[in-house]
């Protein structure tokens, strides 16, 4: 029996148990004028052409949908037949009614010729494997830090992040990257982009020097968190710190483990250079280590932040380890910084997810995070070996000794492009990442590791390779 509830109506009280054992809500707005039947088929009509009533939807049962509408039960009833006549609705005997799966043509969904035109392959750098997600492990985690967690842990939570899951990066960050992450200083994120958003709100209007090419979205980012965008070359050797005095930024923002797109990793010399500005100029350096695990030549190079704590912000996530769904980032903060982005990302967002943060915390403390990145780690390496073998030999292949993407020198990006849409296939390119175009900048193609899945990359590097071949 459904439970009942007390209605108070003119100060009378009356007790009714419908409106909370209805069982399936619907929201229906019939016109009167039109007479109560055909208002009410016209608006079941309207909600399934439009979308609103997917198919396989169940709806109330007529005697329910009668009394919610104050109508009678066989007003209700002859809707439904006469909708089920025109092959809107479905009726089976013990099932109910459900809405009808119509031919797609009838009733196409938003976006589904969109998914039609789809590519047949996509080498497009920017997203890991997810098919590799370890949903085992997950589950496992999860189970384990449900099974233990206290119960404020469901309740709203720190800005700053759980202390489980910070404290457990504490300490993986100083192991497997180098970095001196004390958990006060520590602010967990939805992703990279939520930090790069707090941090310019922080700067109050600044000036970023951001690597020039890379990433437009983020360059985005920032100008809609009220800062001022400043290119930085970058060439053989990474970003070029001698250029920040000239371009008078407050911070800077570099990929150094394998800068994005070039794929370059930032020379010693040029990170010495980079922590000496910070110190003299009081400037701040943003370190976007988004896939600084994957190192494929030798143990992956530590971050930069191990080398000026106190003046490099290191912003990293699991979006690339695991999967951009999870949306769980991290920024590790110099002291001064951690009270007002905290106060910043109160305001924004009040706190991130918890539950998930529990779980990555068990996955960092039993050890599984790092068994999940050594294998994603040896599966990229091989897909970037299947890549070197079908095009080292007839093309300059730059940035494969880390990351998730290589870069493939071309002379003539908008013909490569072209040819590849007739095959089916999309890409990344360079021309996409300048600050702004001109005529005479390097061409190439931006190749990423993480898509098509395992079984699909090599026919897809064989459609590039032949592409490329043609043109």
């Amino acid at each position: 029996m459904a439970p009942w509830f007390l209605v108070c109506l003119g100060g009378r009280l009356f007790v009714d148990d419908f409106w909370s054992g209805v069982g399936v809500d619907l929201h229906l707005e019939p016109d009167a004028a039109a007479g109560r039947r055909a208002g009410l088929e016209r608006a079941l009509r309207d909600a399934v052409r439009d979308g609103r009533l997917a198919p396989g939807t169940r709806l109330p049962a007529t005697r329910r949908l009668a009394a919610e509408l104050g109508i009678s039960r066989g007003t209700a009833k002859g809707a439904y037949d006469q909708l089920i006549a025109e092959g809107y609705l479905t009726a089976r005997q013990g099932s109910g009614t459900e809405v009808a799966r119509l031919p797609a043509t009838s009733l196409e969904a938003p976006g589904a010729r969109a998914r039609a035109r789809a590519p047949r392959f996509d080498l497009r750098p920017g997203s890991p494997d997810v098919g590799t997600f370890p949903a085992a492990a997950w589950l496992r985690s999860l189970r384990r830090a449900i099974a233990t967690a206290p119960s404020l842990a469901y309740d709203y939570g720190d800005p700053r992040g759980r202390i489980e899951l910070r404290t457990a990066l504490s300490g993986y960050l100083g192991r497997a990257r180098g970095v001196s992450a004390p958990p006060e200083r520590i602010v967990i994120t939805s992703g990279y982009v939520q930090g790069l958003a707090l941090l310019t709100r922080v700067l109050n209007g600044g000036a970023l020097a951001m690597e020039d090419p890379g990433l437009p979205f983020h360059r985005d980012v920032v100008r809609r968190s009220g800062g001022t965008v400043v290119p930085l070359p970058v060439d053989e050797r990474g970003a070029c710190p001698g250029e920040l005095d000239a371009v008078r930024a407050d911070a800077v923002v570099v990929t150094p483990a394998h800068q994005y797109p070039t794929g370059v990793t930032l020379h010693p010399e040029r990170r010495r250079a980079l922590t000496d500005w910070a110190r003299a100029r009081a400037g701040l350096i943003v370190e976007d280590d988004y896939d600084g695990e994957f190192r494929y030549d030798r143990q992956p190079v530590g971050a930069l932040q191990g080398m000026a704590p106190g003046h490099v912000v290191y912003l990293g996530t699991a979006s690339k380890t695991l999967g951009p769904a999870l949306r769980l980032g991290w920024m590790v903060l110099p002291p001064h910084l951690v009270d007002a982005v905290a106060d910043i990302k109160l305001h924004s967002d009040h706190h991130t997810e918890s539950i998930g943060q529990l779980a990555l915390a068990e996955m960092i403390d039993s050890h599984a995070y790092d068994r999940h990145v050594r294998a994603c780690r040896l599966r990229y390496r091989r897909r970037r070996d299947q890549l070197l073998d079908r095009l080292g030999a007839r093309r300059s292949v730059r940035g494969i000794a880390a990351g998730l993407h290589a870069l493939v020198e071309v002379a003539d990006e908008a013909e490569v492009l072209a040819r590849a849409e007739e095959e089916g296939l999309v890409v990344g390119h360079l021309g996409d990442h300048w600050h702004a175009p001109g005529e005479g900048r390097p061409q190439g193609l931006v190749v990423g590791y993480g898509t098509p899945r395992e079984r699909l990359y090599p026919e897809a590097l064989e459609v590039l390779g032949r592409v490329l071949d043609e043109v």
